[in-house]
Formats: C-alpha cells, structure tokens, sequence
C-alpha cells in the first residue's frame, strides 16, 4: 500500500486541513521560543502577536452572550476565534481533560462553528486536540 498516499487522505479529509496546519505551526513556533514554563496568559499573548504577524484573522478573549428566547443565560469566553471558523483553546498543564474537551464542544455548539483545537504545553512538548461539531 501507498503509505504518502493514505497520509495525503487524511489530510484532504479533515475539517479545515490547511488552516489547522497553519495555526499549528505557529504554536510550534511560540513553544520553541518561549519554552515550558511560563504563564497561560503569556503564551496567549505571544500566539497573539505571532498571529497578528502572519496577517491571521483572530480575536482573542471573545465574549459570546448564549441566549435562549431572548434572555441571556450566560457568556462564554473564548481564548481565540480564528479565520472566524476555528476556536483555540489554550492550557498550561500536562494533559488535556475531558473537562477541556466538553468546554470546547459546548463552545463550538454554541457558535454553530465545526472545528476546536485544545492546546497544551507541556514539560514534554505541545499536546493537542481537535474537536469537531458533527451537528
């Protein structure tokens, strides 16, 4: 079997291959620069600037009011909107939790958006998740 062939399937496959690629490679690159360690919300500034610098479309810190009849239940706060179809959720530990998983999903939900990324750094390197809204 053509192994590169099956690679560039999946590929082709996921839900915003080309801009995940992107965003991911620019988490690989803050990590390399900054290193294990540091707070949430230096990391959450440093992809900022490094998404500003490579002309990404992003918001960070999104406050996004869920409503229901016309009553606010709540808001949520998203740690990044990119291309406005793709919400990034940063943490600083080693794991990523189902807890983590569920907050995205909801989050996702709640936008009517398809696709999440979770990131982690970690004492060993990044660590992520994509979760995708099949709804």
């Amino acid at each position: 079997m053509n192994t590169k062939y099956e690679s560039t399937k999946v590929k082709k496959d996921l839900v915003f291959a080309k801009e995940s690629y992107e965003i991911m490679g620019i988490v690989f690159k803050v990590f390399k620069e900054l290193g294990f360690g540091h707070k949430e919300s230096f990391f959450q500034k440093a992809l900022a600037k490094s998404f500003k610098d490579n002309d990404f479309e992003f918001r960070e810190q999104l406050r996004f009011k869920v409503r229901y009849k016309g009553e606010d239940l709540g808001i949520y706060v998203l740690d990044f909107l990119i291309f406005n179809k793709i919400i990034l959720e940063i943490k600083q530990r080693n794991f990523i939790s189902s807890k983590d998983i569920d907050q995205l999903y909801k989050y996702l939900k709640a936008m009517k958006l398809k696709l999440g990324i979770i990131i982690t750094f970690t004492s060993e390197g990044v660590r992520y998740k994509r979760v995708v809204n099949l709804d």
